[in-house]
């Protein structure tokens, strides 16, 4: 981009500097949600609340498939970023 070009723009600078941290924020807290240790960290306070009696046995199943799924897409995207193709 040309010089006039950056001129032009200068005044939408504070935007395009929001959408960057958004962006950084926004992968950082995927990250996180997909880290697999996260997910067995949630996995296994859900355990802990269905033995307390916290949760009904329904209540633990289908939040368990919602921790299983994130960590097969945890797994999976690790393999991927591990072969070099990225995610």
């Amino acid at each position: 981009m040309g010089l006039i070009g950056e001129v032009l723009l200068l005044p939408f600078a504070p935007v395009r500097g929001s959408a960057w941290a958004i962006r950084q924020v926004l992968r950082e807290a995927e990250r996180i949600y997909y880290d697999p240790a996260t997910v067995r960290a949630e996995l296994a306070r859900l355990e802990e609340d269905l033995e307390a009696g916290e949760i009904t046995e329904e209540e633990f199943d289908r939040r368990e498939d919602e921790l299983l799924d994130r960590l097969e897409i945890a797994l999976r995207s690790g393999e991927t970023k591990g072969n070099g193709t990225g995610r």
